[in-house]
């Protein structure tokens, strides 16, 4: 972004993902690939875990990789930085909301507005999060994608782990984030979560009921904290194996998607824009992400990383 860097919060605290026996041959070969391609990934063993960690117990763990690299930072800052990018090079924002897809001759010709203004355009991408469906609906096209409901906890105790903790993702997707001291987030996707656009409260009894009793069993200090607060938002699910679709709609030219990230979208938003924006313009891809097509929906043929889906 040339000489307007935004300050997008970055912080390179690393990611510890955890496995239990039952994911150890997949994260072995995702391990394997890591190494493959020059990424600076540690396999540690529980013990190893345990004395760099040591608020963690893994005594149900069959060990972790831990890249250093990796971090976390201010979704929010990033979309803004890219939306004030797009308008000094020309870009128009319009704030409202689509009511239906346009087609002509069997390929996309615009969309219209609820306030009835029609938008003229032979390329359309639909990339409205959970509600990608909804839109691709209104020209008859069917997407296995839900708003899946999701709540993040803000916890407060009084444990001071001994410099700064990784993001950890433990066995069945809980994940722990330390934010400074003994301030955390803490979340995890369940079978059970609410399918639906309108409800964002978030409820300490379902932290208490569903997830706290796992965390004590892989960070024991945690048994007395605080609630701070939390939020819920939605994921926008694809049922079909979890991951994006990316790319044109076989059966309607012009009209190209970018949906059911399946809460992995922040982390491959950089190079799925870049993939569809190449895709547009004709140009050659720089990365191939044709395994994301939206012909595997038409064809179901799902894709999925290893057998231990962690969505």
């Amino acid at each position: 972004m040339g000489n307007d860097k935004p300050d997008v919060a970055f912080r390179r605290q690393g990611d510890l993902f955890i496995f239990d026996e039952d994911g150890l041959e997949a994260a072995e070969q995702g391990y394997a690939l890591q190494q493959s391609l020059g990424c600076e990934v540690e396999w540690l063993s529980p013990v190893e875990i345990e004395k760099r960690f040591p608020l963690l117990d893994m005594q149900r763990c069959a060990g972790g990789t831990l890249g250093r690299n990796e971090g976390t930072m201010d979704p929010h800052a990033v979309l803004q930085a890219y939306k004030n990018k797009a308008v000094t090079l020309g870009a128009e924002f319009i704030q409202a909301e689509v009511s239906t897809l346009t087609i002509i001759d069997s390929r996309i010709n615009g969309v219209i507005l609820s306030s009835g203004k029609r938008l003229s355009s032979n390329v359309v991408v639909n990339c409205a999060g959970p509600w990608v469906p909804q839109i691709a609906q209104t020209v008859g096209i069917d997407l296995p994608i839900v708003p899946v409901k999701r709540q993040v906890f803000v916890l407060e105790s009084n444990i001071r782990p001994q410099g700064d903790l990784p993001l950890i993702v433990f066995p069945s997707g809980l994940y722990l984030i330390q934010e400074h001291g003994g301030h955390f987030l803490c979340a995890k996707s369940l079978e059970e979560d609410p399918i639906g656009f309108d409800d964002f409260s978030w409820s300490q009894q379902h932290f208490v009921e569903k997830i706290w009793p796992e965390l004590v069993e892989y960070v024991p200090s945690l048994d007395r904290l605080k609630i701070g607060s939390g939020w819920a938002g939605l994921y926008a699910v694809n049922t079909l194996d979890g991951n994006a679709i990316l790319g044109e709609w076989p059966e309607l030219k012009g009209l190209y998607l970018m949906g059911g990230f399946s809460g992995h979208g922040f982390q491959q938003c950089f190079a799925a824009g870049r993939y569809i924006a190449e895709l547009i313009l004709g140009d050659a891809v720089s990365l191939d992400l044709s395994i994301f097509s939206p012909r595997r929906i038409l064809e179901n043929r799902p894709v999925f990383e290893s057998q231990s889906r962690l969505v």
